[in-house]
């Protein structure tokens, strides 16, 4: 009975350091949000879409976008600011969209979003490690979207693939 109960000690123990092990490295949710609202803000996306069906062995075509601010409102919400460069417009926007999280990996979520002057947008845009990934769609258009998220003070470098 008293090998019975210090083996059952023991496994009890050993399954609790390993989940002190596992959450000692992973951070809360208040601190991915705050993670988050600090790379966004003052980021500068570079990068590249694509519009589906119209590749006809062109390269895609360049995007870039400047937010100025991204902040947390409540539950989801939150404000975003860019400015975008569209066409021939070049505006500061403030979004109120939602931020979903796949885990660490913050999501950006918007449908049917009017911005004044440019349209009703949809999209998904994921953000992890420096980059971003997503789809987009604008009325009957839309495509996908990828790049680098830089800040003013980086110069973005081409970089030989591997």
């Amino acid at each position: 009975m008293t090998v019975c109960i210090l083996l059952l000690t023991s496994v009890t123990v050993s399954a609790a350091e390993q989940d002190e092990e596992k959450g000692a490295g992973v951070p809360d949710q208040a601190q991915l949000e705050q993670k988050f609202a600090e790379q966004m803000s003052g980021a500068i996306l570079i990068g590249h879409f694509s519009v589906d069906g119209k590749q006809n062995g062109k390269p895609p075509r360049e995007e870039r976008y400047e937010i100025a601010s991204a902040k947390k409102l409540q539950g989801d919400q939150w404000l975003i600011t860019a400015r975008i460069k569209y066409g021939e417009n070049d505006v500061n926007v403030p979004m109120p969209l939602n931020v979903f999280w796949a885990g660490d990996t913050p999501v950006i979520s918007l449908t049917n979003l009017t911005i004044p002057g440019l349209g009703t947008f949809t999209s998904r845009v994921m953000f992890y490690e420096g980059r971003y990934a997503g789809t987009w769609q604008h009325g009957q258009v839309g495509g996908n979207l990828w790049g680098k998220i830089e800040y003013a003070n980086q110069k973005s470098e081409p970089q030989e693939e591997k």
